[in-house]
């Protein structure tokens, strides 16, 4: 039950397309203020296919190439800095988090700019859910005309690894079977067989300790094996894992799966290999503005696919803050 996770960052200083830090900036007489933040490891060939033709768009927008983690977030905040008012992720899922968190760090970094997707990894859930085109040139060019809407900013404050903190998403958190499946990915199968390898990372987490999570939310106290939290409709791709969700609402969506075992995920196939609906009776949707995840154990958390931190961890949601680019 894992979907779009972030490539491992270590992979990065190896790959010979990504000098560190690698930065294009635009004449300061240029008007377009496009700053294009690049994952070149994000699904290997699409990415070098988009890196040898962006020359194309040279004259319209700035390219800052990232090497190592947590480079996407500092360059998002250096390219605000430096006064770009559309601040692009090209990449996976993860690379799309890095750089939305950088937009937050910068001062008023969500009034200043805005948060536009270039889909180059595996599944890109978040790109589905705005409707962004598989291919990168109609994506670019979509970026470009630069059509603003402004959508829900979800937050979560976790366990790190010497204290708490915060963390944003753009369209899905979770503990229990999904992070550990997270954990268990590979990367090299990941390049071998796409999505298909959380799928068999999802099924390895079924033989790993269980996780014992308590939802407080709503004034209810829940127990579960898994909690997956959605601001938009979809997981794992175009799985409608939350078909009620609205990105505008001011509140998540959150599935509590009361048991996370072979039955679970045997009840869920139709989800999977149909594209129907989640069956009754398997979770219990709860929408909340506001509701805090804790767990006995050491049970890590993950946000638009990529492990973070453990629980505790509170989420709240502000309603319509951020600003990004759709078609």
């Amino acid at each position: 039950m894992a979907h779009g996770v972030a490539e491992p960052r270590e992979k990065f200083k190896n790959n010979a397309l990504c000098p560190r830090l690698t930065t294009r900036t635009l004449p300061k007489s240029s008007a377009v203020r496009t700053c294009v933040i690049f994952n070149p490891t994000a699904k290997g060939n699409k990415a070098r296919h988009f890196r040898h033709h962006l020359d194309e768009f040279a004259a319209e927008c700035a390219l800052k190439q990232t090497a190592a983690a947590g480079d996407a977030r500092k360059l998002a905040t250096q390219a605000i800095e430096e006064g770009f008012e559309n601040i692009v992720a090209a990449g996976g899922d993860g690379t799309l988090n890095e750089v939305l968190n950088g937009i937050g760090d910068a001062p008023d970094g969500f009034d200043r700019a805005r948060l536009g997707v270039l889909p180059l990894g595996t599944v890109n859930v978040f790109a589905k859910e705005l409707g962004m085109p598989g291919q990168w040139k109609k994506s670019m060019t979509i970026l470009l005309a630069g059509k603003e809407k402004t959508i829900d900013l979800p937050q979560v404050e976790y366990a790190g690894a010497e204290k708490r903190e915060r963390r944003y998403f753009a369209q899905l958190a979770g503990t229990g079977l999904d992070a550990r499946a997270i954990a268990l990915a590979d990367f090299n199968l990941k390049k071998k067989i796409g999505p298909l390898a959380y799928v068999w990372a999802g099924v390895l987490a079924m033989f790993a300790p269980k996780s014992e999570i308590v939802v407080t939310i709503n004034g209810q106290t829940l127990n579960a094996a898994l909690v997956l939290v959605g601001n938009g409709r979809f997981y794992g791709g175009k799985y409608r894992l939350f078909p009620q969700a609205d990105m505008r609402d001011g509140a998540l969506d959150v599935c509590v799966f009361p048991k996370a075992n072979w039955f679970t995920l045997i009840r869920s196939t139709g989800m999977f290999v149909l594209r129907l609906d989640l069956p009754r009776g398997v979770a219990r949707r709860i929408r909340a503005e506001t509701f805090t995840l804790s767990s006995p154990q050491r049970s890590p958390v993950e946000v638009d696919g990529e492990n973070i931190g453990h629980l505790p961890a509170t989420f709240s949601v502000q309603k319509q803050r951020l600003r990004i680019v759709v078609p």
